[in-house]
């Protein structure tokens, strides 16, 4: 039997979608009892050991589409490898006999601000320190300019609890895998062109792979 874990929330929630994989049950005092079944409560739960503690994220909010699971995925790329299909918003970590763990992501809010082709991992951080790019700056000094000088690690960093940085050619492609602060647009083209997993998935692939790993970006 699949186990589930329980959580409590109020009755404003129920203007919110439910999910076909939790069940609400209502209580004498207004509030509602949420199931949402394993592996996915302790996958999406708060994570309490961490530096800045992540919040736990309200899964009827997130497609079950983009929800961490194991797949099928047929493909001659090397178990070990990532693979962003950026118009299915899916990050697939290659595994082996036809499998892969497939994680949501969002994506860049115009195509051209999506990298394309191959790169590799050639640094790993947690809780990053943000900077944003000469080119952000420009374009939108009035969101940017303010930070310029860059953000500490923390939970109102854009990167989030871990960053995976992508090279090509020894260069710095200014591309990342990281976190989000808004983790309810997974699915959705809203970054300014970084892969952006929920919080509690990047920490998750952040441990599962090392520096050196490649990274395919496609359509």
């Amino acid at each position: 039997m699949t186990s589930r874990r329980l959580f409590l929330v109020g009755i404003s929630a129920l203007a919110l979608s439910a999910c076909t994989t939790t069940g609400r049950r209502p209580r004498a005092d207004g509030r509602v009892v949420i199931q949402v079944d394993e592996p996915w409560a302790t996958y999406y739960a708060a994570k309490t050991d961490e530096p800045f503690p992540v919040p736990a994220i309200d899964l009827r909010r997130v497609p079950q589409q983009f929800w961490r699971q194991e797949v099928d995925y047929p493909t001659s790329h090397a178990p070990g490898t990532i693979v962003v299909n950026t118009s299915q918003r899916f990050l697939y970590l290659v595994g082996s006999n036809g499998r892969a763990l497939r994680y949501g992501v969002g994506v860049g809010r115009e195509e051209g601000l999506n990298f394309r082709g191959n790169a590799t991992i050639a640094r790993k951080a947690e809780w990053p320190r943000w900077t944003p790019t000469a080119n952000m700056i420009k374009t939108q000094p009035e969101r940017y300019g303010p930070v310029a000088a860059g953000l500490p690690g923390g939970l109102n960093n854009p990167l989030g609890p871990r960053a995976l940085y992508l090279y090509r050619n020894g260069k710095d492609t200014h591309f990342r895998l990281h976190g989000t602060l808004e983790p309810y647009t997974i699915g959705q083209q809203v970054s300014s062109g970084c892969i952006r997993p929920i919080n509690q998935d990047i920490i998750d692939l952040h441990s599962r792979v090392p520096t050196g790993t490649k990274v395919i970006v496609e359509s």
